[in-house]
């Protein structure tokens, strides 16, 4: 069984910073594409980061320059660091990773129980 653990949502006034944390445990063989997905009250859940093993990132247009995603492989963590925070960024954060529980199997996505990030005008 996995489980994606996150922490470090809560209340911040605009312009303030919060940094997401989350980690991956469990029978995990490999751990592919990690990030951040997140989702507003009456609207979709979105993209906001995700980060390749190698590094790779890629960012929704709206955060760029804000917001930073970093993963520490041997961990099997991923961060995301919110700086600048906007109102228009409170919204339910989900951790996101693509996994493979053994040599043998197909990927699947992985989704974290989301945590609430307000931001304040």
């Amino acid at each position: 069984q996995v489980q994606l653990v996150e922490s470090g949502g809560g209340l911040v006034q605009a312009g303030g910073s919060l940094r997401l944390s989350c980690a991956a445990s469990g029978s995990i063989f490999s751990v592919y594409l990690m990030g951040w997905y997140r989702q507003a009250p009456g609207k979709q859940r979105e993209l906001v980061a995700v980060i390749t093993v190698d590094g790779s990132t890629t960012y929704a247009d709206s955060v760029k320059g804000r917001f930073t995603i970093s993963r520490d492989n041997d961990k099997n963590t991923v961060v995301l660091q919110m700086n600048s925070l906007k109102p228009e960024d409170t919204a339910v954060y989900y951790c996101y990773a693509d996994i493979k529980l053994r040599a043998y199997v197909r990927r699947r996505d992985y989704w974290g129980q989301g945590t609430q990030v307000t931001v304040s005008s």
